[in-house]
């Protein structure tokens, strides 16, 4: 009760003739208790000024320094269906070892002998290129022929003009001949006709001459014609030229469009040889992915699709397993209030779960059963429990980690920062504000040097 009452009780109840009252109102214990007070509290400041090294906790799991490393399932490409698993759980496995086989489920690929056709199907299609590429040849050859034949037959031709032309040069020179002695013989006839009516030649002189008027005046009708021949021959000569340019013409176009229609299907063959190689190739690496192999050594955990004849899309996971060869590691997570404190390098205390331990977190000399490490990553965003994550790696020049440690199971860090009293370290912790900050000594010699 409280002593609010102005009868005081002591005053009006004697309690010295107690015992209890005796013993304890005794001025020896007063004395031992005012010692023990003052050491008490001449203890408690010594105490206060002893130093405290500040740190940041944080809880995690183990993990593995890099993420090849870490536990992974095994998916496949491709959908399928089991048809017979070659391991247990638990087992140890080779990279390359065959962990289980599927069979397809899409029609389009239940064909046993798929690659094999589809191999058929390629060679068949490079032969037709190869029959399309001599055609080709051939055509080309026949062209190159035709071309020269061409140049023969219009050098033909045009020997042929040239000679008729001249011909045509040689009966006019002829016609004109003919002219020049019919003059003459007309000439010839009336000088007799009048010599024979002066009587000095005789009548048959007369005829004599006029059947030789007659004769030249034949000989000129006769050349008329061959000139108007040799005309007609230098026409037929350029007809023929022309006939013959247009016969070759034709032929060559009609090869050169052989050819053309040639190549259009060699073409159209080597594109669906390049679709066919294509899906040789995918036939056959689809093949391949029916045996689901192991991408590296390590144990079965767990079959995520289990039994046979179950049926499961591309991209579903199938089984899980871990790598027999890893490097340990600890994934934490401090508050982003912390996170500056944080720096690569740094040495962090680590409490296993499981292990025993006896912890001072601003006393680590003193601590038992904690491990060293250093941080080698400290992610730039924040995850989704709020907080950044912190990976830790063993210290190569501490006490090795535990051997049976596994992955996965919990640890507790702590990052030590810099040393303090006790009372500021009390004060701090009172007014809820965050540890000093500070750069480690290598940053700030790097600053330093700038």
């Amino acid at each position: 009760m409280l002593n609010i009452s102005p009868n005081k009780l002591n005053k009006t109840v004697d309690l010295s003739k107690y015992k209890a009252a005796q013993k304890v109102f005794h001025k020896r214990h007063y004395k031992q208790f005012n010692r023990f007070l003052l050491a008490f509290t001449i203890i408690g400041l010594i105490v206060l000024f002893l130093p405290w090294t500040q740190n940041i906790s944080g809880k995690g799991y183990l993990t593995t320094l890099t993420p090849d490393q870490r536990p992974q399932t095994i998916q496949s490409p491709i959908p399928g269906r089991i048809e017979k698993w070659f391991v247990r759980e638990g087992d140890f496995v080779k990279k390359g070892d065959t962990i289980l086989f599927i069979s397809e489920i899409k029609n389009e690929y239940f064909d046993p002998q798929l690659v094999e056709r589809t191999g058929k199907q390629l060679k068949a299609k490079e032969m037709s290129v190869t029959s399309y590429q001599e055609k080709v040849k051939a055509l080309n050859t026949q062209i190159g022929a035709l071309g020269r034949e061409r140049e023969l037959k219009l050098e033909q031709a045009k020997n042929k003009l040239i000679q008729s032309r001249l011909k045509v040069q040689s009966d006019s020179i002829d016609l004109e001949a003919a002219k020049t002695n019919i003059t003459i013989a007309q000439r010839q006839y009336d000088r007799v006709v009048q010599l024979q009516s002066e009587g000095l030649k005789a009548v048959t002189d007369v005829e004599e001459k006029r059947l030789k008027l007659q004769e030249t005046q034949a000989k000129l009708i006769s050349q008329e014609n061959k000139l108007l021949a040799s005309k007609n021959d230098v026409i037929n000569a350029e007809v023929e030229i022309g006939r013959t340019q247009a016969e070759f013409t034709d032929k060559i176009s009609k090869a050169r469009s052989d050819m053309m229609t040639a190549q259009s299907n060699q073409f159209d063959s080597e594109a669906q040889v390049t679709k066919l190689e294509n899906e040789y190739t995918n036939y056959e690496l689809r093949s391949q992915l029916h045996y689901i192999r192991a991408p590296q050594d390590g144990f079965i955990n767990k079959a995520l699709q289990a039994g046979i004849g179950e049926t499961f899309k591309e991209g579903d996971r199938l089984v899980g397993i871990m790598p027999a060869n890893y490097d340990m590691a600890v994934e934490t997570y401090v508050e982003p209030l912390d996170l500056p404190l944080v720096h690569l390098g740094e040495e962090v205390r680590i409490q296993f779960d499981g292990w025993p331990v006896i912890v001072f977190s601003g006393w680590p000399n003193l601590s038992v059963g904690t491990y060293a490490g250093k941080v080698v990553a400290i992610e730039t965003f924040i995850s989704e429990n709020g907080k950044y994550r912190i990976l830790v790696a063993p210290d190569p020049d501490a006490e090795p980690w535990p051997k049976d440690i596994r992955v996965g199971s919990g640890a507790n860090t702590i990052a030590l920062l810099d040393d303090v009293p006790i009372w500021f370290e009390l004060w701090r912790q009172l007014n809820g504000f965050p540890p000093n900050y500070y750069q480690p000594e290598a940053a700030m010699e790097t600053t330093k040097k700038k």
